[in-house]
């Protein structure tokens, strides 16, 4: 399955087919949808009055196919106004001009027509056809197969590079495993010589003696204090594990979004703990890294659908 982005775009127009005089027997019907980011689907719709019949059944088209995304509907009939008045042709106002030098001709004191009674007669005279609202959920079907395929293309995207980051997360997580074992070991050391220095400086001033023994179990106490106090191999473990369901989720498909974003705020505390725990300029170079690529990944992961 697919993971889709929640950013879209696509548009398609309706052409009716022509009677039998050669004019179109249904007019020409124009939609578009258009969505960004949300934590849930909140869908708006904006449409002359002649189509907010249709409304309902769009809703739910829509929210069959969608889970999440702010998404705008508009839908329009060609050559008419935002308030459902149409263009009237020339062959229309030819006919009413006719027929209105007609009346004046039997009755002459009779008023001649104003431009808003020409805009209204022209509209009454060609009503809407009765199969307009199947036609506009054909073409919303259309409209909402491109406007998904849109979707999975960008989500292929960000898929895509979720995975790059993922694998480089893995490698900074294998730079990180040696380093611990190799403090630990220089801490020791740094401990038994620091520890012969000041017994040393105790000989010069009469001081006893410390038996070798002592000072190598000393050393050894305090390099297994400090080996537990910066070890992250718990924290490298949850990373892997984190980053194992991360991967699963995006092969997976679907409407991940939610969960991703869950397990990427787990990435960061990891992370965060990780360069906490830092004692020394790699690991915290590593650390910083991680971080990074974190918040790259939580940035498109909040696009997800």
């Amino acid at each position: 399955m697919a993971v889709y982005s929640m950013t879209g775009y696509a548009t398609a127009q309706y052409n009716g087919p022509a009677d039998e005089t050669g004019r179109e027997a249904m007019p020409v019907l124009g939609m578009e949808i258009r969505s960004v980011n949300s934590r849930f689907l909140d869908l708006a719709f904006k449409m002359s009055d002649e189509l907010r019949g249709t409304e309902p059944a769009l809703r739910e088209l829509l929210g069959a196919r969608l889970k999440r995304g702010k998404v705008e509907v508009r839908a329009w009939i060609e050559g008419r106004t935002e308030s459902g008045l149409r263009t009237p042709s020339p062959a229309e106002l030819q006919r009413l001009v006719g027929l209105q030098d007609s009346i004046v001709a039997w009755h002459p004191k009779a008023t001649l027509l104003s431009v808003a009674e020409l805009i209204q007669l022209t509209s009454r005279q060609q009503a809407l056809p009765s199969g307009l609202h199947d036609h506009l959920l054909t073409l919303a079907q259309t409209v909402l197969d491109s406007f998904v395929g849109a979707r999975e293309r960008e989500g292929k995207r960000l898929a895509d590079m979720l995975l790059d980051r993922l694998k480089q997360l893995r490698q900074l997580a294998r730079e990180a495993q040696p380093l611990i074992p190799e403090l630990v070991a220089q801490q020791r050391q740094r401990f038994i010589d620091r520890w012969n220095e000041a017994l040393g400086a105790g000989n010069a001033a009469g001081t006893p003696n410390l038996s070798t023994d002592a000072v190598q179990e000393r050393a050894l106490a305090e390099a297994t204090a400090f080996a537990i106090r910066i070890d992250v191999a718990e924290e490298l473990t949850r990373l892997d594990s984190h980053l194992v369901e991360i991967e699963r989720l995006i092969k997976k498909g679907g409407d991940v979004g939610k969960r991703l974003d869950f397990l990427i705020q787990e990435l960061h505390r990891e992370a965060n703990t990780l360069g906490s725990k830092s004692s020394s300029l790699e690991l915290t170079r590593i650390s910083v890294d991680m971080k990074v690529l974190i918040e790259q990944m939580r940035e498109q992961v909040q696009n997800l659908e």
